[in-house]
């Protein structure tokens, strides 16, 4: 059994007062809070090694070198990727997905298909939608049901011959639904597609095995799992990453530069141009050392139990409808109260120290399949507690008296 008090003593933010309430932070989906250790750790870097890296010789560089690579090393044995080489580092998720769309341009051609699917992010929608645009290739659509779940046979219909990219979420931003990635990995090889996943949502709650699913392309963000803004990594199979070009030209990520002609450095460096984060890069590590102590099933055992008791005690709320009730899901809980604005119930729980995102949620596919403006969404991570959902409950209610 975890200790969510001794825990929760780890990130400052959680102690403090917003409104003159007690803060409730139900906002991980968007990002995640950070624990003292990762923020010691984005100083220690700036007081005691700042230096850019992979250049110098003198002992500064060589010092946030070495910790650079240790923490590419860090996320490689996190995700279990097979060599080291096939970790990018990015500034996120987005960061990533355009790399690999980038490195697709010179691959479709008119008449190739890329399937995306109804639960993207913006993110994993807006890069494919121009690469189309550029190339001629023709966007493919996974449809939805009512319970916000993929139509596997519909999946499988629309893949053929034609298809080159299946791109998907691993759990949804929106509605907290967990994909059969697996299965749509496997499907999708079967007729020569690559695959890329896009792992925001879900590296906080858990361990991807990118050899055991078998994707070419993982993409995630640092600051989603007690990681700093401005961090991402892009895992790629190294038989991709060779193929494709570099997405950026600059230092770093060449071999030898002429004016006639230039070569490019080997992996991770040709898609490395400029100087990095470094610091971010570094601290990422210590995020996922810290998340890696606490360990995943115990973090995925606490999320359960918050995802269990929130769905419990709001559908208690008359009215209240909660969107994204398929059987496998992370712990995130949107919902809307029927006749009420989102905007209007989060306004108000927020002044009862209660931060819960409302919107569109950067998924407005979704949204226009239900047919609403928006939802309030409350994502929970494992330094929540049942008491800080019930104070939820106890905030919406009162915002739903005053509104009606």
């Amino acid at each position: 059994m975890l200790d969510i008090q001794k825990i929760r003593a780890d990130f400052p933010i959680l102690s403090q007062k917003v409104n003159g309430k007690p803060l409730v932070y139900f906002d991980n989906g968007a990002t995640s809070q950070k624990p003292q250790v990762v923020i010691d750790a984005d100083a220690k870097y700036y007081q005691e090694i700042n230096a850019n890296i992979h250049r110098g010789v003198h002992t500064l560089s060589q010092l946030a070198t070495d910790a650079y690579e240790i923490s590419r090393g860090k996320v490689q044995e996190h995700i279990n990727a097979k060599f080291a080489h096939e970790v990018l580092f990015t500034s996120g998720t987005t960061h990533g997905i355009n790399l690999v769309t980038n490195g697709f341009a010179s691959i479709l051609k008119p008449g190739d298909e890329v399937i995306v699917s109804s639960l993207e992010h913006h993110s994993n929608i807006v890069p494919w939608q121009m690469l189309c645009e550029k190339t001629g290739a023709t966007l493919k659509v996974i449809p939805m049901n009512e319970e916000g779940e993929l139509i596997m046979e519909a999946y499988d219909a629309l893949l053929s011959e034609k298809t080159k990219v299946v791109t998907v979420n691993h759990i949804s931003n929106a509605l907290g639904i967990i994909n059969p990635i697996k299965y749509m990995i496997d499907k999708a090889h079967a007729v020569g597609a690559a695959v890329l996943i896009d792992g925001a949502q879900a590296v906080p709650h858990l361990k991807p095995d990118v050899q055991a699913l078998d994707c070419d392309f993982y993409a995630f963000s640092g600051h989603k799992m007690c990681g700093p803004t401005g961090t991402g990594i892009l895992y790629g199979k190294e038989e991709w990453l060779n193929k494709l070009p570099p997405y950026q030209g600059g230092g770093e990520m060449i071999k030898e530069v002429t004016f006639e002609k230039t070569t490019y450095a080997d992996l991770p460096h040709k898609f490395e141009a400029g100087t990095p984060n470094i610091a971010g890069g570094i601290v990422l590590g210590t995020a996922i050392d810290y998340l890696n102590e606490i360990g995943f099933d115990n973090i995925q055992k606490q999320e359960e139990e918050l995802l269990a008791h929130a769905t419990k005690r709001l559908l208690e709320i008359e009215g209240l409808k909660i969107y994204g009730t398929g059987k496998n899901k992370a712990s995130v809980v949107s919902f809307n109260i029927d006749g009420i604005h989102p905007y209007d119930i989060g306004s108000i729980i927020d002044k009862l120290g209660i931060a819960v995102r409302t919107g569109h949620h950067c998924a407005q596919p979704i949204m226009n399949f239900f047919c609403i403006p928006g939802t309030i969404r409350a994502s929970f991570s494992f330094y929540n507690t049942k008491e800080e959902i019930n104070l939820m409950v106890e905030a919406v209610k009162t915002a739903k008296t005053m509104l009606s």
